[in-house]
């Protein structure tokens, strides 16, 4: 393995300290610089980890030439300038999730990467969690046989989590439940036809003009025969937190454990059987594999909300840090790429605009198309 190192830049220290131990131990990364706008975090933060170099203008970050890649862990509404300023900066880019809240700013993102050949990769955390790798393995090896049909679901309620989410349609944060449906079969959404259900608390609904409680989306996968379906919530909806991924096979199924803590189920035929899903530490780098069960890196009473509901994001973030910082230091494509991570944000923007025009059906723009 390579023994470069580059040096990363966190921005937004919520979610995003989170990260911070796994890149100080990981053998190919540096954790060199932290940007947050609240100088009383960025202390906090700075100090807890012992980071020196510190920015609450991010511009001033991105000047910085010792900067090699910036991780973004700021609100939906800032990843897209953000994004394109650190591309335009020469610096690769992870961005926690969406990759924006527009089809046009999903555009912006992927020319800015062609046009300077930089990294970008969507952080998307259930496509490396333990679940979805123990899925993987199992259609590697075959086991699953030809793969019939695929569903994603991500049901979560949002009251309390700060204003900007409060009335957020359902399917503008989709990418949980449609990533792992297009990354199975590592395909593209073609199109899509969504239907919305139920309302919202009419307090919610004016800042987004979106009525619906949950909405449902058909996803055409593209020069395939498979289809997907993929359900989300997020206010006035009663079901304990739940990201969840079925995938039905010719000869194996597996369905996602209905209740927390509780096991998932492989079906051989008819005959069905409870599985314990194993952990994939042994994937990583020795430095890292810890993170994968760890739970709690910034103190038992200090960790971020995102990562309680989403009991420990199934131990996805080491991978990754991993997928991230190795795509870069060889020079690859991580998964997911810019195309790829913008066709599966795409899919959840224009689901909704779906919703709202009655379930009419709208296709993904070319430049989604991983080939």
């Amino acid at each position: 393995m390579s023994t470069k190192n580059i040096n990363i830049a966190i921005v937004g220290l919520g979610f995003g300290a989170e990260f911070i131990p796994i890149y100080q131990k990981h053998p190919n990364a540096s954790m060199y610089a932290i940007c947050q706008r609240s100088p009383e975090k960025l202390k906090e933060i700075g100090d807890a980890f012992g980071i020196e170099k510190r920015y609450t203008d991010y511009q001033k970050l991105l000047n910085d030439p010792e900067v090699h890649a910036v991780h973004i862990n700021t609100p939906p509404q800032n990843h897209a300038e953000q994004a394109i300023a650190a591309l335009r900066a020469g610096k690769h880019v992870a961005c926690t999730v969406p990759m924006a809240t527009s089809v046009e700013d999903c555009r912006r993102i992927v020319e800015a990467v062609n046009e300077t050949g930089l990294t970008y990769m969507m952080m998307e955390t259930v496509v490396y969690s333990r679940e979805f790798l123990f899925i993987r393995e199992l259609y590697e090896k075959g086991e699953l046989g030809k793969i019939q049909f695929l569903r994603g679901s991500h049901q979560q309620e949002m009251a309390g989590w700060p204003g900007y989410w409060e009335g957020m349609p359902p399917m503008h944060y989709a990418t949980h439940c449609v990533s792992p449906v297009l990354a199975l079969p590592r395909a593209d959404a073609e199109y899509v036809s969504c239907f919305g259900s139920g309302r919202i608390s009419d307090n919610l609904i004016p800042k987004y003009g979106s009525p619906f409680a949950i909405e449902t989306c058909h996803i055409k996968l593209r020069d395939s025969d498979l289809s997907a379906e993929v359900t989300r919530s997020l206010f006035n909806t009663a079901r304990q937190y739940r990201e969840s991924f079925d995938v039905y096979g010719s000869e194996k199924s597996f369905e996602w454990t209905l209740v927390e803590h509780e096991d998932s189920v492989i079906h051989s035929g008819e005959s069905p059987e409870k599985v314990k899903i194993p952990d994939y530490a042994h994937l990583l780098p020795e430095e890292i594999r810890s993170f994968t069960t760890g739970g709690v890196y910034d103190g038992e009473d200090n960790t971020h909300l995102s990562f309680i509901q989403g009991s420990g994001h199934g131990g996805s973030h080491p991978h990754l840090v991993h997928e991230f910082v190795r795509a870069v230091v060889e020079g690859r494509s991580p998964y997911p790429n810019a195309k790829q991570s913008a066709n599966i944000t795409c899919v959840g923007i224009l689901a909704h605009e779906s919703a709202m025009d009655q379930g009419e059906k709208k296709h993904l723009p070319d430049f989604t198309f991983s080939a």
